[in-house]
């Protein structure tokens, strides 16, 4: 049977927010259109460009800063490490003077707001999260290209048979939990180093464990700049930024200066259940609140979900002595198989599956991780990821203005404490009597997904966003 190979790297991708789909995808999209006319010998050649959004990208795309993405992808930016604190002098200049530099050195004239149309009505048939490139070129010839935001910032190009990872061979190839599973019981290896050995199909040991660990970086300072930001949110809904406060209120009138010594006083303040909880949402509020406002941050396996796994993670660092490089590198490790397997079972884009697709999966993901790095055998980390996601089964996916504000990150602190609660109930568990599989489960998650009304996948057509009577004074 063929395999799909995913990479730990596919699973958590560095980017900025706020959205995996509708911000780092299209931008992603907007940067493969500029290596397809390159190939063409078309960058010096384009008269006119014009972007087309539909389905859950046009719905939801202004309040998502689809089209800030796509015009930052065509000047060639790189979404890894452009300079966040610059996107808006960007933007401007190129609405200012309705010219664009393609990738970077190519000026040609292009008017957002005339170039970029978002056709909510319109919808292709592959996937809700689609766009086309239309390009005239300066000998009158014309043609497109279509692109599809698939969820987590993984690009699909139409036509396109493989992303390239499909074809790698791996030494142990796995499409499900049970492939896990049987794979984990022949070698006696954890999850973890299951997909060590995997990873080393495409780089050596030491690159890997050095790629995750930049990727705990990025994690780490967004979990830390969130935590003392304050402020309101931009995009019109006015929210108020809750990280810096209850940072503050924990930490009362302790002194750090530093993540290592802020680290530090968390500790010093104790294991109360009341004070570990608070900090769980703390950190997965300061992540997404990061998120919310165009910051850096880690798919995980999604922007929207991006605060689940780094809050449970910090929350081992801080509560559970997992403050090594090879016990973080491993969390991530496993949590980025779990995600890889409802990849490939169903989904990981809100816009085909709801939020179950999104926070559900993060919380699974991170459920396994922190029970693998607890000591639970290999079935108690897939029983964790099962638990999971079985209570977050249906969850809708209806952002208020189309911004990944409410109730996004709120949902994150509650991704966060379930799969905290999801691994304490799978480590006091004996997986050989549960009732249902982790296969079972995501099995059940696409039938959902499939089922689920159109307006509840991040369309903003139905739910919250509609009951909720709010002006939005910029969107």
């Amino acid at each position: 049977m063929s395999h799909e190979a995913i990479s730990v790297f596919d699973m958590f991708k560095i980017g900025i927010g706020p959205s995996s789909s509708h911000t780092l995808g299209p931008w992603r999209a907007s940067l493969r259109f500029l290596q397809s006319l390159e190939k063409r010998n078309s960058l010096t050649e384009i008269q006119s460009l014009k972007v087309l959004l539909y389905g859950s990208l046009a719905k939801t795309g202004v309040g998502h800063g689809t089209a800030i993405a796509i015009q930052l992808g065509l000047c060639g930016e790189d979404p890894v490490t452009f300079d966040v604190t610059a996107i808006d002098k960007s933007i401007l200049q190129i609405k200012q003077t309705a010219q664009l530099f393609i990738a970077g050195k190519y000026p040609i004239n292009f008017n957002p707001a005339d170039d970029i149309e978002f056709l909510s009505t319109e919808s292709l048939p592959f996937h809700p999260n689609a766009l086309t490139f239309l390009v005239q070129l300066q000998n009158g010839e014309n043609f497109a290209e279509t692109y599809y935001s698939i969820g987590g910032g993984f690009v699909v190009k139409e036509g396109e048979i493989s992303n390239g990872k499909n074809s790698t061979v791996l030494p142990f190839p796995i499409n499900t939990a049970k492939d896990l599973l049987h794979w984990c019981m022949k070698t006696g290896m954890t999850i973890s180093e299951i997909v060590l050995e995997n990873e080393s199909s495409w780089r050596s040991e030491m690159d890997t464990k050095k790629q995750v660990m930049n990727i705990w970086l990025v994690m780490k300072a967004c979990i830390y700049q969130g935590c003392h930001t304050q402020g309101v949110l931009p995009g019109g809904l006015n929210v108020k930024r809750r990280g810096f406060n209850l940072n503050k209120r924990l930490l009362a009138d302790s002194s750090y200066t530093d993540y290592e010594s802020w680290v530090s006083c968390i500790q010093a303040g104790g294991n109360n259940f009341t004070y570990i909880l608070d900090w769980v949402s703390c950190f997965a509020l300061a992540v997404n609140e990061q998120n919310a406002s165009f910051g850096r941050v880690v798919t995980a396996p999604t922007n929207g979900a991006a605060g689940v796994i780094p809050a449970v993670l910090q929350y081992y660092i801080c509560f559970c002595n997992g403050d090594t490089e090879d016990k973080i590198i491993h969390f991530l490790l496993t949590a980025s198989e779990i995600g890889s397997i409802f990849k490939k079972g169903a989904t990981i884009s809100a816009a085909m599956g709801g939020c179950q697709a999104e926070i559900g999966v993060s919380s699974a993901m991170a459920a396994a991780a922190l029970t693998e790095a607890m000591g639970g055998s290999q079935r108690q980390v897939l029983m964790a990821a099962e638990i999971a996601m079985e209570h977050h089964l249906g969850l809708t996916c209806d952002p208020i203005g189309g911004l990944v504000q409410i109730p996004c990150i709120e949902r994150n602190t509650m991704g966060a404490i379930k799969a905290i609660t999801a691994s304490q109930l799978a480590l006091q568990s004996q997986p050989d009597f549960a009732k249902v599989s982790l296969d079972g489960v995501i099995k059940t998650m696409w039938d959902t997904a499939l089922d689920m009304n159109s307006k509840y996948k991040e369309t903003s057509d139905g739910g919250l966003a509609i009951h909720i009577p709010i002006s939005l004074s910029e969107c």
